[in-house]
């Protein structure tokens, strides 16, 4: 089995030390990912754009690994007030609603308090 190591450019990965995404064998295992826009290094204030944007990172990274979202198997959302989950719904659901991944939902204390939502999910590469 071979193992990947995938990086988004983030100066976080360098100075923690870990990566984006590990692929090994047909799993990817995406590191929780926040809503950092990464060319630029800006956070939106809103919980529901920085949903949006983590999603969009976690797709680069799925898409760097050889996987699509379609592939995500788990998903892991972690917030520091649970009580503004609900307000991401209806962006999960456009991307996750026909996948289905098995979730939980976390809240807890992000690295950074602009930080509103951090993701995390498990793929399975599918056969072409």
């Amino acid at each position: 089995m071979s193992r990947t190591l995938i990086g988004s450019g983030s100066t976080f990965e360098r100075e923690i030390g870990y990566s984006r995404a590990v692929v090994d064998g047909d799993w990817v295992f995406v590191s929780g990912t926040t809503g950092f826009d990464y060319a630029t290094m800006t956070i939106a204030d809103d919980v529901v754009e920085q949903a949006e944007q983590c999603l969009k990172n976690i797709q680069a990274a799925l898409g760097q690994a050889g996987a699509e979202m379609r592939d995500v198997v788990r998903v892991t959302y972690i917030l520091p007030d649970a009580a503004e989950f609900p307000r991401c719904w209806p962006v999960l659901r456009r991307w996750f609603g026909e996948i289905r991944p098995a979730a939980t939902m976390i809240s807890a204390g992000l690295a950074d308090a602009r930080m509103r939502i951090e993701i995390e999910v498990t793929a399975r590469r599918r056969e072409a």
